[in-house]
Protein backbone atom coordinates (compact mmCIF):
# COMPACT_ATOMS: atom_id res chain seq x y z
CA UNK A 1 0.00 0.00 0.00
CA UNK A 2 1.74 3.23 -1.41
CA UNK A 3 1.16 6.69 0.87
CA UNK A 4 -1.88 8.05 -1.09
CA UNK A 5 -4.00 5.04 -0.64
CA UNK A 6 -3.04 4.85 3.31
CA UNK A 7 -3.78 8.62 3.13
CA UNK A 8 -7.42 7.64 1.13
CA UNK A 9 -8.33 4.98 3.71
CA UNK A 10 -7.46 6.81 7.06
CA UNK A 11 -9.59 10.36 5.81
CA UNK A 12 -12.53 10.18 8.16
CA UNK A 13 -13.87 13.36 6.61
CA UNK A 14 -14.11 11.39 3.28
CA UNK A 15 -15.43 8.21 4.90
CA UNK A 16 -18.20 10.10 7.08
CA UNK A 17 -19.08 12.49 3.39
CA UNK A 18 -20.30 8.76 1.88
CA UNK A 19 -21.40 6.66 4.98
CA UNK A 20 -24.73 8.03 5.30
CA UNK A 21 -26.52 4.99 5.36
CA UNK A 22 -25.02 3.01 8.54
CA UNK A 23 -26.88 1.70 11.61
CA UNK A 24 -25.60 1.79 15.03
CA UNK A 25 -26.78 -0.22 18.39
CA UNK A 26 -25.61 0.16 21.84
CA UNK A 27 -25.08 -2.21 24.78
CA UNK A 28 -24.95 -1.76 28.16
CA UNK A 29 -25.32 -3.48 31.55
CA UNK A 30 -27.61 -3.41 34.29
CA UNK A 31 -26.06 -0.97 37.23
CA UNK A 32 -25.16 -2.49 40.66
CA UNK A 33 -25.03 0.59 42.70
CA UNK A 34 -26.79 4.43 42.72
CA UNK A 35 -23.33 5.80 41.34
CA UNK A 36 -22.93 2.99 38.17
CA UNK A 37 -26.84 4.00 37.75
CA UNK A 38 -25.97 7.24 37.35
CA UNK A 39 -23.12 6.61 34.96
CA UNK A 40 -25.29 4.35 33.07
CA UNK A 41 -27.87 7.21 32.11
CA UNK A 42 -25.57 10.34 31.43
CA UNK A 43 -24.43 7.81 28.94
CA UNK A 44 -27.90 6.39 27.77
CA UNK A 45 -28.92 10.69 27.31
CA UNK A 46 -25.52 11.26 25.90
CA UNK A 47 -25.99 8.76 22.79
CA UNK A 48 -29.65 8.71 22.81
CA UNK A 49 -29.93 12.03 20.34
CA UNK A 50 -27.79 9.24 17.73
CA UNK A 51 -30.93 7.34 16.88
CA UNK A 52 -29.05 3.84 17.17
CA UNK A 53 -31.60 1.25 15.97
CA UNK A 54 -31.87 -0.66 19.30
CA UNK A 55 -30.07 -0.45 22.85
CA UNK A 56 -29.66 -3.69 24.44
CA UNK A 57 -29.18 -4.25 28.09
CA UNK A 58 -27.19 -7.59 29.43
CA UNK A 59 -28.28 -10.32 31.80
CA UNK A 60 -25.95 -11.46 34.30
CA UNK A 61 -23.97 -15.24 34.33
CA UNK A 62 -26.65 -17.61 35.53
CA UNK A 63 -29.54 -14.66 35.23
CA UNK A 64 -27.62 -12.61 38.21
CA UNK A 65 -29.29 -9.92 37.03
CA UNK A 66 -32.44 -10.79 36.26
CA UNK A 67 -34.80 -7.85 38.47
CA UNK A 68 -32.37 -5.10 37.69
CA UNK A 69 -32.38 -5.94 33.67
CA UNK A 70 -35.84 -5.84 33.55
CA UNK A 71 -36.05 -2.39 35.19
CA UNK A 72 -33.29 -0.99 33.48
CA UNK A 73 -35.64 -1.90 30.12
CA UNK A 74 -38.46 -1.04 31.38
CA UNK A 75 -36.99 2.69 32.17
CA UNK A 76 -35.24 3.12 28.61
CA UNK A 77 -38.45 2.06 27.22
CA UNK A 78 -40.54 4.50 29.45
CA UNK A 79 -38.65 7.43 29.42
CA UNK A 80 -36.50 7.46 26.09
CA UNK A 81 -37.10 7.51 22.29
CA UNK A 82 -34.70 4.52 22.35
CA UNK A 83 -35.94 0.78 21.89
CA UNK A 84 -34.39 -1.62 24.07
CA UNK A 85 -33.68 -5.03 24.19
CA UNK A 86 -33.65 -7.42 26.52
CA UNK A 87 -31.19 -10.06 26.89
CA UNK A 88 -32.51 -13.47 27.77
CA UNK A 89 -30.78 -16.64 29.16
CA UNK A 90 -31.67 -20.36 29.72
CA UNK A 91 -29.20 -20.93 32.26
CA UNK A 92 -30.27 -21.96 35.86
CA UNK A 93 -34.14 -21.65 35.42
CA UNK A 94 -36.92 -23.67 34.27
CA UNK A 95 -38.67 -22.65 30.99
CA UNK A 96 -41.66 -21.49 32.89
CA UNK A 97 -39.56 -19.35 34.61
CA UNK A 98 -37.90 -18.06 31.75
CA UNK A 99 -41.19 -17.50 29.71
CA UNK A 100 -42.68 -15.63 32.73
CA UNK A 101 -40.16 -13.23 31.85
CA UNK A 102 -40.53 -12.79 28.89
CA UNK A 103 -44.31 -12.31 28.53
CA UNK A 104 -43.64 -9.52 31.12
CA UNK A 105 -41.36 -7.95 28.84
CA UNK A 106 -44.20 -8.28 26.36
CA UNK A 107 -46.64 -7.06 28.46
CA UNK A 108 -44.65 -4.09 29.15
CA UNK A 109 -44.16 -3.03 25.43
CA UNK A 110 -40.87 -5.01 25.20
CA UNK A 111 -40.61 -6.35 21.63
CA UNK A 112 -36.90 -7.11 20.97
CA UNK A 113 -34.81 -9.82 22.79
CA UNK A 114 -31.49 -10.82 22.77
CA UNK A 115 -31.46 -15.03 23.03
CA UNK A 116 -28.61 -16.10 24.61
CA UNK A 117 -27.61 -19.79 26.19
CA UNK A 118 -25.70 -18.02 28.57
CA UNK A 119 -22.79 -18.59 31.19
CA UNK A 120 -22.83 -20.61 34.20
CA UNK A 121 -22.82 -18.47 37.32
CA UNK A 122 -19.01 -19.65 38.27
CA UNK A 123 -16.57 -18.59 36.02
CA UNK A 124 -15.13 -21.68 34.24
CA UNK A 125 -18.06 -23.68 35.02
CA UNK A 126 -19.16 -26.38 32.10
CA UNK A 127 -22.78 -25.37 30.51
CA UNK A 128 -25.21 -27.74 32.13
CA UNK A 129 -29.11 -27.00 30.86
CA UNK A 130 -31.68 -26.89 33.59
CA UNK A 131 -33.59 -30.04 34.04
CA UNK A 132 -36.28 -28.56 33.31
CA UNK A 133 -35.09 -25.80 31.09
CA UNK A 134 -34.35 -24.64 28.06
CA UNK A 135 -31.36 -26.87 26.26
CA UNK A 136 -29.64 -24.02 24.56
CA UNK A 137 -30.33 -20.94 22.61
CA UNK A 138 -32.05 -22.49 19.70
CA UNK A 139 -34.27 -24.01 21.85
CA UNK A 140 -35.46 -20.36 23.60
CA UNK A 141 -35.64 -18.96 20.34
CA UNK A 142 -38.13 -21.68 19.22
CA UNK A 143 -39.94 -20.77 22.92
CA UNK A 144 -39.87 -17.19 22.34
CA UNK A 145 -41.43 -17.24 18.79
CA UNK A 146 -44.40 -19.44 20.57
CA UNK A 147 -44.58 -16.66 23.19
CA UNK A 148 -45.00 -13.41 20.66
CA UNK A 149 -43.59 -12.03 18.01
CA UNK A 150 -40.58 -11.06 19.41
CA UNK A 151 -37.87 -9.24 17.31
CA UNK A 152 -34.69 -11.62 18.40
CA UNK A 153 -31.32 -11.57 18.21
CA UNK A 154 -28.97 -14.07 18.98
CA UNK A 155 -24.83 -14.27 19.09
CA UNK A 156 -22.12 -15.30 16.52
CA UNK A 157 -18.91 -15.96 17.28
CA UNK A 158 -16.33 -15.09 13.86
CA UNK A 159 -13.75 -16.74 16.24
CA UNK A 160 -16.02 -19.43 17.56
CA UNK A 161 -17.52 -20.33 20.61
CA UNK A 162 -14.80 -21.62 23.55
CA UNK A 163 -17.68 -24.86 23.85
CA UNK A 164 -17.53 -25.29 19.99
CA UNK A 165 -16.21 -28.85 18.60
CA UNK A 166 -14.86 -26.74 15.45
CA UNK A 167 -15.61 -23.94 13.43
CA UNK A 168 -18.32 -26.36 11.88
CA UNK A 169 -20.13 -27.20 14.65
CA UNK A 170 -20.10 -23.36 15.71
CA UNK A 171 -21.75 -22.72 11.99
CA UNK A 172 -23.91 -25.30 12.27
CA UNK A 173 -25.01 -24.10 16.06
CA UNK A 174 -26.01 -20.52 14.42
CA UNK A 175 -27.97 -22.27 11.66
CA UNK A 176 -30.26 -23.82 14.05
CA UNK A 177 -30.90 -20.23 16.25
CA UNK A 178 -31.48 -18.88 12.53
CA UNK A 179 -33.96 -21.50 11.57
CA UNK A 180 -35.79 -21.23 14.76
CA UNK A 181 -36.83 -17.90 14.66
CA UNK A 182 -34.13 -14.98 15.02
CA UNK A 183 -34.21 -12.55 13.09
CA UNK A 184 -30.47 -11.58 13.32
CA UNK A 185 -26.86 -12.40 14.98
CA UNK A 186 -24.91 -9.81 16.71
CA UNK A 187 -21.04 -11.07 16.93
CA UNK A 188 -18.94 -11.57 19.74
CA UNK A 189 -16.07 -8.81 19.07
CA UNK A 190 -12.88 -9.05 17.51
CA UNK A 191 -10.00 -6.84 16.67
CA UNK A 192 -8.98 -8.13 13.41
CA UNK A 193 -11.51 -7.93 10.21
CA UNK A 194 -10.42 -10.13 7.99
CA UNK A 195 -11.77 -12.42 10.67
CA UNK A 196 -15.25 -11.11 10.44
CA UNK A 197 -15.02 -11.35 7.08
CA UNK A 198 -13.67 -14.94 6.81
CA UNK A 199 -16.41 -15.82 9.14
CA UNK A 200 -18.64 -14.36 6.66
CA UNK A 201 -17.70 -16.64 3.72
CA UNK A 202 -18.36 -19.61 6.10
CA UNK A 203 -21.94 -18.03 7.22
CA UNK A 204 -22.90 -17.23 3.45
CA UNK A 205 -21.83 -20.84 2.28
CA UNK A 206 -24.12 -22.63 5.29
CA UNK A 207 -27.39 -20.84 3.24
CA UNK A 208 -27.44 -18.02 6.62
CA UNK A 209 -28.66 -14.97 5.21
CA UNK A 210 -29.59 -12.71 7.97
CA UNK A 211 -27.71 -9.43 9.39
CA UNK A 212 -25.03 -10.54 10.77
CA UNK A 213 -24.10 -7.71 13.27
CA UNK A 214 -20.27 -7.24 14.24
CA UNK A 215 -19.78 -6.37 18.13
CA UNK A 216 -17.53 -3.57 18.03
CA UNK A 217 -15.68 -2.91 21.53
CA UNK A 218 -13.41 0.00 22.05
CA UNK A 219 -10.27 -0.70 24.18
CA UNK A 220 -8.98 2.18 26.31
CA UNK A 221 -7.69 -0.64 29.07
CA UNK A 222 -5.46 -3.30 27.26
CA UNK A 223 -4.22 -5.34 30.40
CA UNK A 224 -8.43 -6.19 31.18
CA UNK A 225 -9.19 -6.39 27.55
CA UNK A 226 -6.19 -9.24 26.77
CA UNK A 227 -7.13 -10.89 30.04
CA UNK A 228 -11.21 -11.12 29.05
CA UNK A 229 -10.51 -11.25 25.65
CA UNK A 230 -8.24 -15.00 26.28
CA UNK A 231 -11.68 -16.16 28.65
CA UNK A 232 -13.99 -15.84 25.53
CA UNK A 233 -11.82 -16.93 22.73
CA UNK A 234 -11.17 -13.44 21.07
CA UNK A 235 -7.31 -13.11 19.38
CA UNK A 236 -5.54 -9.91 20.40
CA UNK A 237 -3.69 -8.91 16.98
CA UNK A 238 0.20 -7.86 17.98
CA UNK A 239 0.18 -4.85 16.49
CA UNK A 240 -2.48 -3.48 18.59
CA UNK A 241 -0.43 -4.21 22.05
CA UNK A 242 2.10 -2.23 20.25
CA UNK A 243 0.23 0.58 19.70
CA UNK A 244 -0.78 0.77 23.86
CA UNK A 245 2.86 -0.36 25.00
CA UNK A 246 3.83 2.29 27.73
CA UNK A 247 0.85 4.23 28.22
CA UNK A 248 -0.50 2.78 31.10
CA UNK A 249 -0.11 5.75 32.91
CA UNK A 250 -1.79 8.02 30.42
CA UNK A 251 -5.49 8.16 29.65
CA UNK A 252 -6.08 10.58 27.44
CA UNK A 253 -3.39 9.02 25.11
CA UNK A 254 -5.03 5.89 25.40
CA UNK A 255 -8.82 7.07 25.01
CA UNK A 256 -7.42 8.96 21.10
CA UNK A 257 -5.62 5.53 20.19
CA UNK A 258 -8.73 3.61 21.16
CA UNK A 259 -11.13 6.16 19.09
CA UNK A 260 -8.38 6.25 15.78
CA UNK A 261 -8.56 1.92 15.79
CA UNK A 262 -12.23 1.41 16.36
CA UNK A 263 -12.60 4.28 13.37
CA UNK A 264 -10.43 2.60 10.93
CA UNK A 265 -11.74 -0.71 11.98
CA UNK A 266 -15.44 0.24 11.14
CA UNK A 267 -14.46 1.70 8.15
CA UNK A 268 -12.73 -1.52 7.27
CA UNK A 269 -16.07 -3.27 7.89
CA UNK A 270 -17.59 -0.50 5.95
CA UNK A 271 -15.56 -0.95 2.64
CA UNK A 272 -16.23 -3.99 2.73
CA UNK A 273 -20.25 -4.32 2.59
CA UNK A 274 -20.72 -3.80 6.43
CA UNK A 275 -23.37 -0.96 7.23
CA UNK A 276 -24.45 -2.15 11.00
CA UNK A 277 -22.37 -1.73 13.88
CA UNK A 278 -22.92 -3.08 17.83
CA UNK A 279 -21.27 -0.94 20.39
CA UNK A 280 -20.42 -2.41 23.52
CA UNK A 281 -20.05 0.46 25.43
CA UNK A 282 -19.24 -0.84 29.25
CA UNK A 283 -22.08 2.09 30.31
CA UNK A 284 -19.60 4.88 29.08
CA UNK A 285 -20.38 7.21 26.22
CA UNK A 286 -17.35 9.19 25.32
CA UNK A 287 -15.57 7.11 23.69
CA UNK A 288 -18.43 5.58 21.41
CA UNK A 289 -19.93 8.86 20.98
CA UNK A 290 -16.64 10.15 19.32
CA UNK A 291 -16.30 7.12 17.13
CA UNK A 292 -19.90 7.74 16.02
CA UNK A 293 -19.08 11.14 14.87
CA UNK A 294 -15.96 10.19 12.95
CA UNK A 295 -18.30 7.73 10.86
CA UNK A 296 -20.68 10.52 10.39
CA UNK A 297 -23.13 9.66 12.83
CA UNK A 298 -24.71 13.21 13.98
CA UNK A 299 -27.19 14.11 16.29
CA UNK A 300 -30.26 14.76 14.87
CA UNK A 301 -31.79 18.02 14.97
CA UNK A 302 -28.21 19.93 16.03
CA UNK A 303 -25.52 19.49 18.18
CA UNK A 304 -25.16 17.59 21.55
CA UNK A 305 -22.70 19.70 23.58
Amino acid sequence: MNNNQKEDLLRPSQFAATAKDIDVSFEFFPPKTDKMEETLWQSIRKLEPLNPSMVSVTYGAGGSTRERTHSTVERILNETSLTPAAHLTCVGATKDEVDEVARAYWDAGVRHIVALRGDMPKIGQAYEPHSGGYENAADLVNGLKKIGDFDISVAAYPEMHPDSADVNADIDNLKRKIDAGADRAITQYFFDTDIYFRFMDKVLAAGIDVPIVPGIMPVTNFKMAKNFSERCGTSVPTWLERLFDGLEDAHDVRRHVASMVTAEQCLRLYQGGVKNYHFYTLNRSDLTYTICHILGIRPQGGSND
